[in-house]
């Protein structure tokens, strides 16, 4: 069975002048062996592994954890931690704001503290973008207090 030179086509037919994939002329005797494709290189780089440990809250962080390979690479280990422990710590945060809110509601002052809720919110809306942005650009970029424990979780030895 011959092969196309240029595309690696099969060629069926010994009379063939032509190859009928890419056209290509086919010269008597020219056995040319098909390549296999190479095999995918299993995985995503490290960095895009470190942002998706964000996108869903600790969720995510969890799963990395679990995942092989990820689980063995400290960088993905790192991110992971520090999305659990960013998101555990705003969603206390979120439950003690709400309750401080319903409390200052039934005193009256309700509507400042609202908006100080709200910007709250957005700071810690802006600081998860930040934290997917540092880890695509392959940063270890460190939360005060949580990253540090975000660290020591994901290497343990030092």
């Amino acid at each position: 069975m011959k092969h196309c030179s240029k595309c690696g086509a099969t060629i069926e037919s010994d009379d063939l002048k032509f190859c009928p994939q890419c056209g290509n002329a086919v010269q008597e005797g020219a056995e040319v062996p098909v390549s296999k494709p190479a095999a995918p290189s299993g995985g995503m780089e490290d960095n895009i592994a470190g942002l998706l440990c964000y996108i869903a809250g600790f969720i995510t962080g969890i799963i990395f954890l679990v995942i092989e390979p990820y689980n063995r690479k400290p960088f993905v280990r790192f991110h992971a931690f520090q999305s659990i422990f960013f998101n555990v710590a705003a969603v206390i945060l979120m439950i003690v704001l709400g309750i401080l809110g319903f409390i200052f509601a039934l005193i009256g002052v309700g509507a400042i503290f609202f908006f100080i809720n709200m910007l709250i919110w957005f700071s810690i809306l802006a600081l998860w973008i930040v934290l997917m942005v540092k880890a695509y650009q392959k940063q270890k970029w460190q939360l005060p207090i949580i990253g540090g424990l975000a660290e020591k979780q994901a290497n343990p030895e030092n």
